[in-house]
């Protein structure tokens, strides 16, 4: 049966690029909130009030990018989301939401140290390779990771999870498992999520 796989955690933290190789691998869908609002919004991104502007919008476009999800599952594919539910409570809301709808899910938390991120967003700001949706300055860098509220023992309960942080190296890629050729993540990650 086709699935959600939500990808979450703090700025820097890999998501882009493991939810990229994870979509590849499974040859499925991955949308991104930040690339979808780069395109749509920044051109009218205002110069005072960015908070409230911005909140409204991304709660119009999580809408937007949930139906296309449920179309793309109507196809018998999966689907790859990464929605920026850094805050523990909207995250619960939205997947509470979305199990009372009948669809699978799956939620991938990833993390790294806060070094490890600056490191990869200052890179990425500078590179712009194919994880770059906009520039993201320290002083936002710091007030997003400040934000970013990981899962309590409450939520870790209520749906499947995983947390693929042992088999991400430093620079957001997956690692092999051993003896596993081609294979990024270990067999017990992608062949069935698990609960911990």
């Amino acid at each position: 049966m086709p699935r959600i796989h939500f990808i979450e955690g703090p700025v820097g933290a890999g998501k882009s690029t493991y939810a990229k190789w994870m979509a590849e691998r499974g040859g499925f869908s991955h949308i991104a909130l930040d690339e979808w609002f780069v395109r749509l919004y920044s051109p009218d991104r205002p110069q005072e009030n960015f908070v409230p502007w911005y909140m409204e919008r991304k709660g119009r476009l999580i809408d937007l990018i949930l139906d296309h999800a449920r179309s793309i599952l109507a196809t018998n594919k999966d689907v790859a989301l990464e929605l920026g539910l850094i805050q523990r409570d909207p995250r619960q809301a939205l997947l509470r939401q979305v199990a009372r709808s009948g669809v699978g899910f799956t939620v991938h938390f990833l993390d790294a140290s806060i070094g490890i991120r600056r490191d990869r967003v200052r890179r990425r700001n500078v590179e712009q390779g194919t994880t770059f949706s906009m520039v993201v300055p320290d002083h936002i860098f710091e007030i997003a990771s400040a934000m970013w509220q990981p899962p309590d023992e409450f939520e870790l309960q209520e749906y499947e999870h995983v947390f693929p942080g042992d088999n991400v190296r430093s620079d957001g890629q997956p690692i092999a498992a051993e003896g596993d050729r081609g294979s990024a993540l270990k067999p017990e990650v992608l062949n069935g999520p698990q609960s911990i």
